[in-house]
């Protein structure tokens, strides 16, 4: 599966330290890569309502992550799935009456458009769940010589019980593990299952299912095996940043972790970092409230790509907050004050923002703070004819606004 093209990306003098982000498994600041390089994985979307403004948040907050190494002179190694055929994206089909394969590749489709809008840079593996079957089917096999899967009713289930440290990225208790496995696609009310949090790992063929053969039976895969195995094929371990949205720190990636070390004996990765999530009109935007907000239609209305990024960009990635439409007015306004300012002949010297700037974003992505610094910059009158030029392209290549 191919991604998007990447967005020409302006040379700046001297270089970033290395980021710090928040790991939600220790719970504290962590520095994230080494000059070594670094590598991440980002779940992807389900294809099947692309791109809201929740998804853009999170995207484009660990396209920050991304040039913020870059500026920092390491090489990146990035992989994101496309989880391609799930239950959310057959019921759709459904609903529709059209082809599950004919959903998916539209909406992947008009994801990488949306992503090349807001000038985020690709992965360098871009990658479809069915394309990935052969490496999902070894894992489970994997996982099966090691006497960590048992079989249901023809479905193929993860030992999680048998992990002794499940846990350790939630930190959550049994009970508000349970509530959040059946809240987010989990089965713990299932009779059979040797433990309530045991989670599926292939699922055995049904009638109008798409399915797959494999050694235990033909079927498709569960959820979390599918980013296991493509993390496992494709980057290597530990991951130095396990990405996502807030919602997936329990179950997904506290499972996906525990069947990637389960299979390999290794750490999964070195820092879980998660984006919070972003709500519209009093609740969390997502598909099944029906509330969202779609990149797609805010550029189709004549929005500026750029101001939608820097809307999303001017809240913490780790905050929740809500989408009104006053924060593109206010995000296209700020747009054009930088525009305006990085085409005077001259400004007030910005080598000192710059550092500024690379100092915000190494701290915790702090976007906003690196965008108070811009504003700030755009008031000062200054006789450096070299500064708006440096300003447009530390804009460009730290921040993704094209000026």
């Amino acid at each position: 599966m191919h991604a998007w093209p990447a967005p020409k990306i302006p040379s700046l003098p001297g270089r970033n330290r290395l980021p710090s982000l928040f790991d939600t498994a220790s719970r504290r600041l962590v520095t994230v890569g080494s000059q070594q390089g670094a590598s991440m994985y980002v779940c992807g979307i389900t294809p099947y309502d692309a791109t809201h403004l929740g998804h853009a948040a999170t995207y484009v907050a660990f396209d920050l992550l991304v040039r913020t190494w870059h500026d920092a002179g390491v090489t990146v190694r990035y992989a994101q799935n496309v989880t391609d055929v799930d239950d959310p994206l057959l019921e759709r089909a459904r609903q529709v009456d059209q082809p599950w394969e004919a959903i998916a590749a539209r909406e992947t489709a008009k994801f990488r458009a949306d992503m090349a809008a807001l000038r985020v840079v690709p992965p360098d593996r871009y990658v479809g769940v069915v394309e990935s079957l052969p490496q999902i089917i070894g894992l489970i096999e994997v996982l099966r010589s090691r006497g960590l899967t048992y079989e249901l009713d023809g479905d193929q289930y993860f030992a999680t019980h048998a992990i002794p440290d499940f846990g350790a990225v939630s930190h959550l208790g049994r009970d508000d593990m349970i509530a959040l496995f059946a809240a987010r696609g989990g089965d713990p009310d299932r009779a059979g299952k040797k433990d309530p949090l045991d989670a599926l790992l292939w699922r055995g063929k049904r009638p109008e299912e798409p399915s797959w053969p494999a050694p235990f039976g033909r079927g498709r895969p569960g959820w979390h095996v599918e980013c296991a195995a493509i993390a496992l094929t494709h980057l290597p371990l530990p991951l130095d940043v396990q990405g996502g949205g807030a919602d997936l720190v329990f179950p997904h990636h506290e499972m996906t972790a525990a069947q990637a070390e389960a299979a390999t004996g290794r750490r999964f990765a070195r820092a879980y970092v998660h984006t919070g999530l972003v709500a519209y009109q009093g609740e969390k935007m997502s598909k099944s409230l029906g509330n969202l907000v779609f990149v797609s239609d805010l550029c189709a209305a004549g929005a500026d790509p750029m101001a939608v990024r820097l809307a999303l960009l001017d809240h913490h990635y780790r905050t929740e907050w809500e989408w009104t439409p006053r924060l593109l007015d206010e995000a296209t306004d700020r747009l054009a004050e930088w525009r305006a300012a990085v085409r005077r002949p001259r400004g007030a010297p910005a080598d000192g923002l710059l550092a500024a700037v690379r100092d915000r974003l190494a701290d915790d992505l702090d976007a906003p703070g690196a965008i108070a610094l811009i504003d700030e910059w755009t008031t000062q009158d200054g006789d450096d004819p070299d500064a708006p030029t440096l300003v447009a392209a530390m804009a460009d290549a730290l921040l993704g606004v094209h000026l």
